[in-house]
C-alpha cells in the first residue's frame, strides 16, 4: 500500500466533506476594502460542529465552480478550520438558478467598488464605516501599536458614538468618554488611556504595520523603518528607492506610493503627529558582528523559534529576509527544511544550522566563512 504523505499527519486525508444547500452569499467588508463572499449553508454537521457559513474567497473562485445561491454543494474544512466550498452537485441544481454577479456598490456604504489587478473587488471609500472597524482592530493589535485592552467591543461602541473617526482620534478621548461604555468604568478609562499614551513610543515599524498598507506586513514595516528612520523619509521615497529594500516588489511599492498619495493618509499622519506618536525608528541592534550578512531561515529549528533567530540576528545589525536569492549570506536550516533550501543548493548559498549561527553571535567568526 502507498505510504501516507507526512502532510497528512497534520489534517484528515482525504478530509471530511458534507453535501448541503446554499441558501444565500453575503458579501463582508473587510479593512483594505475587499468584498469577500461567504455561503450562507443550511447548518449541517461536519468535522465535529456544525457548520452553517463558508467561504467564498473571491468571484473567481466563484465563477470558476459556477456556484450558484440554491446550489446543493460539497463543503469541506480547510485545513480542518475554516469551512469552504469544494464543488457543487450540479445534478441537483434547481432551474430557477443565476450566475452570481458581486454588487457593484459597497452594502456597507453605498459607494462603488472596483476590481484591481487581483481578484480583489474593493470598496473604493476610504471612509468606509465597515473599513474603519477593522483598520481600528488592526491599528491597536499586538503586533501593530499594541493598545492593550482596546478590543472590537469597544472599538463598535466608540465607533457608534461618532468618537472615533480615524484611528488618531483613539489618542483624543477622555476619561468620561470611555467610562460611559457599557461594561467601563473611571478605572478601565484610565487603564486604557494609560495604554495609548505608552503605545505612542512603538516607533516608526509598528506604526508603519498598523498603517494597514496593502502587503505591508510585520517584518516589512521593519525592513522599511530600518531603511528610511522616519515617515517623513518613508513618505518622500520613489518607486526604485522602495523596489531597493528587501522583499518590497514593484506591486507593494506601488501600495505605499497610492496609500501616501491619499490626502485621507497624509492627514492621517499629521494627525497622529501631533497626537504624539513616535514617527522614528531607533535600531533595536547592540552590536555589528553581523552587520551586512542578510539570513534565511527555514524549517524547525532545535531550540529557537525562527522569530527568536531572527531578533538575534537583528539585534547584531544583520538582516533576515523571506526569500533565498544570490544577496543571501546564509540559510539557516532546521528540520524538515522545504524550498528555500533547495534553492539555496542551487545557488551555492551557504548552509548553516542553528549551533553555527549560535556560534556566530558569540563572536566574529565571519572570516573563518
Amino acid at each position: 500500500t502507498a505510504s501516507v504523505p507526512k502532510w497528512a499527519v497534520a489534517f484528515k486525508y482525504p478530509p471530511e466533506t458534507a453535501e448541503t444547500t446554499l441558501t444565500d452569499i453575503v458579501v463582508q467588508v473587510g479593512r483594505t476594502g475587499v468584498l469577500t463572499p461567504n455561503a450562507v449553508l443550511r447548518p449541517v454537521q461536519l468535522a465535529g460542529t456544525t457548520v452553517s457559513r463558508a467561504t467564498l474567497h473571491n468571484i473567481d473562485f466563484i465563477r470558476s465552480r459556477d456556484i450558484r445561491i440554491g446550489d446543493t454543494v460539497l463543503v469541506q474544512k480547510a485545513g480542518d478550520i475554516i469551512p469552504e466550498v469544494v464543488r457543487i452537485c450540479p445534478d441537483k441544481r434547481p432551474p430557477d438558478t443565476h450566475v452570481y454577479q458581486m454588487p457593484a456598490t459597497c452594502p456597507c456604504c453605498g459607494e462603488p467598488v472596483s476590481r484591481d489587478e487581483e481578484a480583489a473587488v474593493r470598496c473604493t471609500n476610504n471612509a468606509c464605516p465597515a473599513q474603519l472597524l477593522r483598520a481600528l482592530e488592526h491599528f491597536v493589535s499586538r503586533d501593530a501599536m499594541n493598545i492593550d485592552g482596546m478590543g472590537g467591543a469597544i472599538l463598535k461602541a466608540l465607533k457608534d458614538r461618532g468618537l472615533v473617526q480615524d484611528p488618531a482620534d483613539l489618542y483624543a478621548l477622555n476619561r468620561d468618554e470611555i467610562a460611559q461604555i457599557e461594561g467601563l468604568g473611571e478605572k478601565s478609562a484610565d487603564n486604557l488611556i494609560a495604554a495609548a499614551e505608552r503605545s505612542k513610543q512603538a516607533g516608526l515599524d509598528h506604526l508603519i504595520f498598523a498603517l494597514g498598507i496593502r502587503q505591508v506586513g510585520q517584518k516589512m514595516a521593519k525592513n522599511l523603518a530600518r531603511r528610511f528612520g522616519s515617515m517623513e523619509a518613508l513618505m518622500a521615497a520613489d518607486r526604485d528607492t522602495l523596489c531597493a529594500v528587501d522583499d518590497v516588489g514593484e506591486i507593494t511599492a506601488d501600495n505605499i506610493l497610492t496609500y501616501f498619495s491619499h490626502p485621507q493618509s497624509r492627514a492621517l499622519i499629521e494627525k497622529l503627529r501631533a497626537a504624539g506618536v513616535k514617527m522614528t525608528y531607533d535600531s533595536e541592534g547592540t552590536g555589528q558582528l553581523l552587520a551586512g550578512l542578510t539570513f534565511v531561515l527555514t524549517g524547525t529549528l532545535p531550540t529557537l523559534k525562527r522569530s527568536e533567530a531572527a531578533a538575534l540576528i537583528e539585534a547584531q545589525g544583520g538582516k533576515v529576509s523571506s526569500s533565498v536569492s544570490g544577496k543571501t549570506s546564509y540559510v539557516v536550516a532546521g528540520e524538515d527544511a522545504g524550498s528555500k533550501l533547495t534553492r539555496a543548493q542551487s545557488l551555492s548559498v551557504p548552509i548553516i544550522d542553528e549551533e553555527t549561527l549560535l556560534q556566530m553571535l558569540g563572536g566574529d567568526t565571519r572570516e573563518e566563512e
